[in-house]
């Protein structure tokens, strides 16, 4: 019983705060998208804990050690921790995948820049990928190939995040833009933050930031596949979802400062469908260029910590119809569910 509360509390948070991932999440079987709730709680209120906090030196070092205690067995007294730290046990997650997530987090409260494109990409990797991971560790995909896969997926979203935000970011005086691409640009930090808004050069930024994730979302496709058949619907939309919002800066000519790129809610539900469909047709080949290309080197420790070496991809037969009808019969559901609950708190 106080599992399933605090399971409840959980679902609560992510439902209010991140609705992306609470669509994704519909896609997925009860069985991972119980404990992926979980996962995705704890870096919400790790997220809100460094960014509301005065002191966010002091918040990471809390934060760490509440890690320590929930890996020790002990974790503070919360329904987040408690829930959590169950997940862990059960899963046998890595302690290096969300020591690296803090990581990333503790980055960001030190203001830190990044000198180049890798640079950056080991940042995503740690605040994206290091999720990415944990999300196969809870599937129970840990072939080193299909993890490097979801590795560039969360590179992908993060860089996606970074073109969305890159206006405001600058507005606030936060800069994740390689700071060698300013260099051969001919421009000054100072230029940028003074005057760049919606201008040629930061269109062209966004444009570039754009590529490099195009490049990892077609690729992060393929590995997506080696996916538990019932797991692959919800990360094929959480891929989708993103990569739209790319779709949605440039069609506006990469301007991403007078615009706020978003998809709606009646977008995100036919990106659902489509990844339903996709996944009950995608066919695995194991030896595909694609999936066997190497990891990229930001991202080789996270697959390391998670990897199981003798795992091999498993080769599922496409999804039956009716599976399919049951599927679409309760996201239609769920739909008239969410419907009534706007309705009720308008």
């Amino acid at each position: 019983m106080t599992y399933r509360k605090d399971l409840e509390s959980c679902r609560d948070l992510i439902k209010t705060g991140s609705y992306s991932f609470y669509a994704a999440s519909r896609l997925l079987p009860a069985s991972v998208r119980d404990p992926a709730i979980v996962l995705y709680s704890f870096c919400r209120l790790a997220d809100d804990a460094i960014d509301n906090s005065t002191s966010k030196q002091k918040a990471y070092r809390k934060l760490s050690r509440r890690l320590d205690l929930v890996y020790k067995g002990k974790p503070i007294d919360t329904p987040f921790d408690r829930a959590f730290s169950g997940m862990v046990e059960k899963f046998e997650l890595p302690k290096a995948l969300p020591k690296a997530l803090l990581e990333g987090m503790k980055w960001d409260a030190e203001g830190r820049q990044y000198r180049n494109i890798s640079e950056l990409k080991s940042y995503s990797a740690r605040v994206a990928s290091a999720v990415g991971v944990m999300m196969c560790v809870i599937m129970g995909a840990r072939n080193k190939h299909v993890l490097a896969r979801a590795c560039d997926l969360g590179v992908a979203m993060q860089l996606t995040n970074i073109a969305r935000d890159i206006g405001e970011d600058a507005k606030e005086g936060r800069l994740y833009i390689p700071l060698d691409w300013f260099s051969e640009m001919q421009i000054t930090q100072s230029e940028f933050f003074e005057g760049a808004y919606a201008s040629f050069t930061l269109a062209s930024i966004t444009e570039r930031l754009l590529k490099e994730a195009d490049f990892l979302y077609k690729r992060a496709t393929h590995g997506l596949a080696g996916l538990p058949i019932f797991c692959r619907p919800g990360i094929f939309s959480a891929l989708h979802i993103y990569s739209r919002i790319g779709k949605h800066i440039a069609k506006a000519n990469y301007d991403s400062v007078n615009k706020r790129a978003v998809t709606s809610k009646s977008e995100k539900l036919s990106l659902l469908m489509y990844s339903l469909a996709e996944s009950a047709s995608v066919t695995i080949f194991p030896n595909h260029p694609s999936i066997k290309a190497p990891a990229l080197d930001e991202v080789k420790f996270l697959v390391e910590a998670a990897s199981l070496h003798n795992q091999k991809i498993p080769i599922d037969k496409p999804l039956k119809s009716d599976i399919i009808f049951d599927v679409l019969a309760g996201l239609k559901q769920r739909d008239l569910e969410d419907l009534e609950i706007s309705k009720t708190s308008t």
